[in-house]
């Protein structure tokens, strides 16, 4: 049997959001590799084997997911939103450039899905419809310096901005921090979208701006948008609409 992985996005919560593709990859998988949460949005069937594993051990579940491959198995390793983007396939690829060289012999596919930051903006209108950024504020991977400075070149650039992993338990305080660099660099009506557990049934969305926004509208389920200095917002009976004009000056 010919072993292979694919590191697959399960989109940002609803069924409807996974993609065919990836659809494809957990019917013939043989194991099904992740952070828990994620492994137990895959239904049970006989013959797969689910292997949940801890939020800090990306390196440890992709060296188990290589190996299984190597001995044959069909192995999907799950990501929320795209595996891409602050997710595991760079933990993969980290593992397999210090791995064992048959490692690289593995049939690896990446197969993309609908990012957190993609479903939020589509939810409230269209905020990322010009220049943007997605900045991670975790600071387990990197220093809280460089966090700041990319936020402050960000805001420099003018560029609207997508937050991820804003605040959690252990590290409340880098979003206090991001929210009083934000106060310091930008126009105090700069529009935030707070979109927490989008697609899910605890869907929340809530539109601010830069001086009403608290640490408090934020934790490890919301995303967080910033506009760039040209996004608007379209008041309407059924409920607002933020986006960003596709121009500049």
């Amino acid at each position: 049997m010919n072993g292979w992985v694919a590191v697959a996005g399960l989109g940002p919560g609803a069924e409807a959001l996974i993609t065919p593709e990836v659809s494809a990859a957990l019917d013939e998988a043989t194991d099904i590799i992740g952070y828990a949460p994620y492994v137990a949005r895959v239904a049970d069937r006989p013959g797969l084997m689910r292997h949940p594993s801890d939020n800090r051990v990306e390196l440890d579940r992709a060296a188990h997911a290589l190996n299984l491959a190597a001995r044959g198995h069909r192995v999907v390793v799950a990501s929320s939103g795209d595996p891409g983007v602050f997710a595991m396939a760079s933990a993969l690829f980290e593992a397999l450039e210090s791995g064992p060289g048959e490692w690289r012999e593995i049939d690896i596919r990446v197969l993309p899905g609908i990012t957190a930051m993609l479903a939020a903006a589509a939810r409230a209108g269209a905020p990322l419809g010009h220049d943007f950024c997605a900045i991670n504020l975790s600071d387990n991977l990197k220093p809280w310096p460089l966090i700041e400075r990319r936020l402050r070149l960000a805001v420099q650039a003018d560029f609207a901005m997508a937050f991820y992993n804003p605040r959690s338990l252990s590290r409340p305080e880098g979003f206090a921090r991001t929210i009083d660099i934000l106060r310091e660099t930008c126009e105090a009506g700069r529009l935030i979208l707070f979109a927490r557990a989008v697609s899910t049934p605890q869907e929340e969305l809530r539109i601010a701006t830069v001086d009403q926004a608290t640490p408090e509208m934020a934790d490890m389920r919301t995303v967080v948008i910033v506009g760039s200095s040209r996004t608007r917002m379209i008041d309407r009976p059924s409920g607002p609409i933020l986006y960003t004009p596709r121009w500049a000056e």
